[in-house]
């Protein structure tokens, strides 16, 4: 909204300033870490009291949860998605479509989400609604935000592009809104999986955020994308600043959420964040790269098939427990122990991912 001010630059030269994609990220950024900041002891406050017990915890997980982790309110989420999306409102281009169509998805999966936090809260358990309707719900959210991609971008969005490669390899016609659908669902549900300890699943969604925001402000400059051989997306910058305000809220939920974690974010903050990493790569056409960006979310998701696989095909587990971070926690890690390594894992990922830019 206020890249509108920039029409008055002629009249008071300040606002000149709201023309700069990297000023407006960084104010992006500010804006929603503040508000998680200052609105976040009344929003845990709020939920502890309306939530009484809190999240149930798993039976059939660690036993340590129950003792360390019982009666935190969830929901946490609600923190992250109010701040990001008042930050990006504020602070993107919203004459930009995927603007709208990346904070539609984080908001839809945020809200299928909430409503599954909340039936765990009022029947006190961990299963939701229907697995099989959550995912229905998520693929029809998904494949809408796709169809719109490919209404307004280039001809060439139906494209596959692929690391190392210059230009498109494949052009998948409306195979694509369902590819596309494929990947923002996967990573929605990968994020997921991933939130399972105090702060597990936050920094790697900032990590990621970051670097597709900096993918993002490549992708929509004519200028970078033709020098870094990676394919033109008009309008898709903005989405830089949608990061931002992510990466912001993040780090405001952080505070609370560090060991041991006043509120944990929940359905309604982790499938929100996977499904915005996941649209925001199929909009800027890094859909490979994020299977190495997010490596360490594929990783928490393959080990739960593997291991359900495994158990019904031969009676046999392949890891003491799923998903991965589990198991380590069986093995004897500590909880901060997992965490920060995992923190490390996701790093190093981005930074190959980052490698891709100038392997081509």
């Amino acid at each position: 909204m206020l890249t509108w001010l920039t029409e008055l630059s002629p009249f008071f030269s300040p606002f000149n300033l709201f023309r700069y994609l990297t000023f407006r990220t960084i104010c992006a950024t500010a804006t929603a870490a503040l508000f998680v900041f200052f609105f976040g002891p009344a929003i845990i406050a709020s939920l502890r009291l309306k939530q009484g017990k809190g999240q149930p915890i798993r039976l059939d997980g660690p036993q340590s949860h129950l003792l360390t982790k019982k009666g935190t309110p969830t929901m946490g989420g609600l923190m992250i998605l109010s701040g990001a999306v008042a930050s990006a409102l504020l602070w993107a281009n919203l004459r930009s479509p995927y603007v709208w169509i990346v904070l539609l998805v984080t908001l839809g999966f945020g809200m299928i989400g909430f409503y599954d936090d909340l039936l765990k809260v009022t029947k006190q358990s961990h299963k939701g609604f229907s697995g099989k309707l959550r995912l229905a719900l998520e693929g029809l959210i998904a494949a809408v935000a796709c169809w719109a991609m490919v209404a307004v971008g280039p001809t060439n969005t139906t494209g596959l592009a692929l690391p190392f490669v210059n230009g498109y390899i494949l052009d998948l016609g409306l195979f694509f809104i369902a590819f596309g659908a494929f990947i923002i669902v996967a990573a929605g549900n990968a994020v997921n999986l991933t939130d399972g300890l105090d702060g597990l699943a936050i920094v790697p969604v900032m990590v990621a955020a970051a670097t597709f925001g900096l993918f993002a402000y490549f992708t929509g400059n004519s200028l970078f994308s033709s020098y870094l051989g990676i394919n033109h997306v008009p309008q898709t910058g903005e989405l830089a600043v949608v990061a931002g305000a992510v990466i912001g809220a993040g780090i405001g939920f952080l505070w609370f959420n560090a060991p041991p974690a006043q509120i944990f974010m929940g359905d309604t903050g982790s499938l929100a964040l996977g499904g915005f990493i996941g649209a925001t790569a199929v909009a800027i056409k890094h859909e490979v790269v994020l299977c190495v960006v997010g490596g360490l979310f594929v990783v928490e998701a393959l080990s739960v098939i593997v291991q359900v696989f495994s158990f019904k095909l031969t009676g046999k587990r392949v890891f003491r427990m799923a998903p991965i971070h589990h198991h380590f926690e069986q093995l004897g890690w500590s909880e901060p122990q997992i965490v920060i390594r995992f923190w490390i894992v996701s790093f190093a990922l981005a930074l190959l991912g980052l490698a891709t830019l100038k392997v081509r």
